[in-house]
């Protein structure tokens, strides 16, 4: 399975951990593992304590699987080597978005929301 396959028009919010071992081809036991060794795979929890996984986590486990099993990392170095991706994006974020006005920025996503809006609302009708 790879990441392709979940952006299929899909309805379900949350996966079970047997349904995330499935889709991921990774056991259950495995994936309890990686939650107590990589802080961002955090499932959330339902009332009775079941772990309910999302779409990105399912895409971050299959991330997690190519770095471990493919690529062969430790977890320690594929727990650095996703730190260091994060730090770089949350970087060149921060830089691009102190280069442009800040008013501009925020203005275009006004624009944008009204015209989503427009579209929903056109959709309701």
């Amino acid at each position: 399975m790879n990441e392709g396959s979940l952006k299929t028009k899909d309805s379900k919010l949350y996966y079970s951990i047997s349904e995330a071992s499935s889709i991921t081809e990774i056991k259950p036991h495995v994936l309890r593992y990686w939650e107590t060794q990589f802080k961002m795979l955090r499932p959330k929890k339902n009332k009775a304590g079941n772990r309910m996984y999302r779409k990105r986590d399912l895409k971050l486990i299959l991330l997690l699987k190519e770095l471990l099993y493919d690529q062969g990392f430790t977890i320690q170095g594929a727990r650095k080597k996703l730190q260091d991706e994060r730090d770089q994006i949350k970087d060149q974020l921060e830089i691009a978005f102190k280069e442009v006005d800040r008013a501009a920025v925020l203005m275009e996503v006004k624009r944008g929301l009204e015209t989503l809006l427009d579209e929903m609302r056109t959709f309701r009708a």
